[in-house]
């Protein structure tokens, strides 16, 4: 799975959110305190790349297994037990993520059709909204990836391995 393009897509618009984001409120504080003044902008567009890289970065996480996880009741049970609950978590976190993605779905349509702009950049904001169903859509393909894996190599161990993500 390490070759598959959407991985490196992902971690590419992750780095380079974080980068511009560090480098636009790096600005904005030099200008706020050295020139006195602030760029009303940047507090708007660091908000919605940390929105874009947040949904981004759990996608990651799921494909990763590296999301938190419950396991207290998890360890308690045998492997057939455990690989029950596993399937449990992911048609779980897949409704989750396909209800989040949907719902999105429906705000930036009303996004379009109300025609919302940002206050500082006067951009529409379906632009930033959109991240909601994408990343959904990144993280139910994250999410069957990582069962995919676990599947194949069936390591239900207690507490390694295998989650149970809700």
């Amino acid at each position: 799975m390490k070759n598959f393009s959407l991985i490196k897509l992902e971690e590419a618009i992750g780095a380079v959110g974080l980068a511009i984001m560090t480098t636009i409120s790096f600005i904005n504080v030099i200008t706020r305190y050295v020139l006195k003044y602030s760029m009303a902008f940047t507090e708007e567009l660091t908000l919605y790349i940390f929105v874009w890289i947040t949904l981004i970065g759990t996608a990651i996480a799921f494909r990763e297994g590296a999301n938190m996880a419950v396991t207290v009741f998890y360890n308690f049970f045998p492997k057939g037990g455990r690989k029950i609950l596993y399937y449990i978590s992911v048609i779980c976190t897949i409704i989750f993520m396909g209800l989040m993605g949907y719902y999105g779905i429906l705000e930036v349509y009303d996004e379009i059709l109300m025609d919302a702009m940002t206050e500082a950049m006067s951009l529409p904001v379906w632009w930033f909204t959109i991240s909601v169903p994408i990343g959904s859509i990144v993280a139910i393909i994250g999410t069957l990836q990582r069962a995919y894996i676990t599947l194949k190599t069936m390591n239900f161990k207690a507490g390694d391995g295998c989650y149970v993500n809700f």
